[in-house]
């Protein structure tokens, strides 16, 4: 309408403005159907003397034309602003879970990630979103307004790298926590297909430095940059609990504000479930969901603690007593990238034919015993289905990064604010290898004998 408002009218006929206009007045409508006699001088009817002296509206129409059309695209801009980024927490009634999940009997959406130490997850459309709703146990008893609290806390976080938390429910001794669906599929199937071993989607170096600088830039800003007076804690760091998306393989970690939400962690960092034993049962749970008792410690002036992990992402801190720190995060963390460089389960036993028995190898001992044999061993861990195409001399680096990350002693780890500058730099160092490496165009090549 603007565009119209600014259009030329031929010479000797009135020029009237749509009725319809929201932003005209009824008074204006009514000068606007004057006779060209009738107008003031700054808006007369063109003289035949000069036809283009006063074809378009006056300046000050056009201000306002201008300013309207300013004002419209601002408008656009801030709503499509607004759809990107997070909502309001949710606190859903549980009839709400109920009904979008037929009773919980819908079927349960299959998932590596849901473990035993995550129970049971859904994915179902609530409130017109598409959503994977996780049914845990709260390791803690927490008081509804305190939890109201932390989940609007938690929700105001955003980063392109965490999957975004929607809301939460409440009912008996479980929650229920309902996060944005993201369609891709988890690192472990990335990594390891079971029906094809010898295929990955990763097949190239900056694939899997994309990957890793986006785990690490996510989980710095969990652990220094969510704006919170909070010391977050992850503590479900591993390979099954990341997500890769297409086309460009970029990395989204799952979980995000489960230890805090579900009773995990405390001001002290314990979970606590009772205070009328005195043994800690340590318990390891299986990527298939298998839990295997490890043994059972003896404690003086300690009530009952529980806690899960999985096998081969443990810090030895953690394993001994159950205490998730950031700290313990960061060596998940070193874990986590060493399975991606490698594409080897993070631990794993192998039969001995010789003596009989089953030999445990860790991902993180065979790297320790790679860097310190040379680059030409470092060439030779390195995933084989990446076809010896990578920068040795960077790819070295990130190891020693890693290994670094999964010292055995918590206070000789690096902040993740360190690790993802460095990784930063490994990840531009890898970009400039690529492309020097790649095939220049214009250039005919021809196979055929002369």
């Amino acid at each position: 309408m603007a565009t119209n408002a600014a259009e030329p009218n031929p010479t000797g006929t009135p020029r009237t403005r749509p009725n319809q206009s929201p932003r005209t007045p009824s008074s204006r409508r009514t000068q606007s159907s004057r006779t060209p006699s009738d107008r003031p001088t700054h808006s007369s009817a063109p003289s035949s003397s000069n036809p283009n002296s006063a074809a378009y509206t006056s300046t000050s129409s056009y201000t306002k034309d201008l300013s309207w059309e300013t004002s419209v695209s601002s408008r656009t801009s801030l709503s499509s602003l607004r759809g990107t980024l997070s909502e309001s927490p949710h606190i859903y009634n549980i009839s709400e879970i109920r009904a979008a999940t037929n009773n919980f009997l819908a079927k349960r959406y299959s998932t590596s990630s849901s473990s035993a130490s995550t129970a049971a997850c859904w994915r179902c459309n609530l409130r017109g979103h598409d959503t994977v709703v996780f049914q845990r146990k709260f390791r803690r008893k927490i008081e509804t307004s305190e939890l109201k609290e932390r989940l609007s806390v938690i929700c105001r976080s955003h980063h392109m790298s965490i999957i975004r938390l929607l809301g939460a429910s409440i009912s008996g001794d479980h929650i229920y926590l309902v996060y944005e669906f993201i369609e891709g599929s988890n690192l472990v199937d990335c990594l390891r297909n079971p029906r094809n071993p010898s295929f990955t989607v990763l097949s190239t170096w900056m694939s899997r430095m994309q990957i890793a600088t986006d785990l690490a830039h996510g989980l710095d800003y969990v652990h220094n940059k969510t704006g919170l007076n909070l010391s977050i804690v992850h503590n479900h760091i591993k390979s099954s609990s990341i997500i890769i998306t297409e086309p460009s393989f970029n990395a989204k970690i799952c979980h995000f504000g489960t230890a805090q939400l579900c009773g995990e962690a405390d001001e002290n960092g314990t979970q606590e479930i009772g205070s009328s034993k005195r043994e800690t049962k340590i318990e390891e749970v299986t990527e298939d969901g298998q839990a295997a008792n490890l043994r059972k410690l003896k404690r003086s002036n300690s009530g009952e603690r529980q806690f899960e992990g999985v096998r081969g992402y443990m810090s030895p801190e953690f394993r001994s007593t159950g205490i998730a720190t950031q700290k313990s995060d960061v060596f998940a963390f070193g874990v986590v990238v060493l399975e991606l460089l490698s594409g080897e389960e993070p631990l794993k036993y192998r039969y001995d034919k010789k003596s009989g028995d089953f030999v445990r190898t860790s991902v993180t001992e065979t790297a320790a015993a790679v860097v310190a044999q040379g680059r030409e061993a470092v060439r030779r861990w390195i995933d084989r289905r990446l076809n010896d195409s990578f920068p040795v001399e960077v790819a070295e680096k990130l190891i020693r990064l890693t290994l670094d990350c999964v010292h055995v002693d918590q206070d000789k780890r690096p902040d993740m604010g360190r690790v993802a500058g460095k990784i930063s730099k490994l990840y531009l160092d890898s970009r400039i290898w690529f492309d020097n490496m790649k095939i220049p165009t214009g250039i005919s090549v021809s196979l055929a004998p002369r």
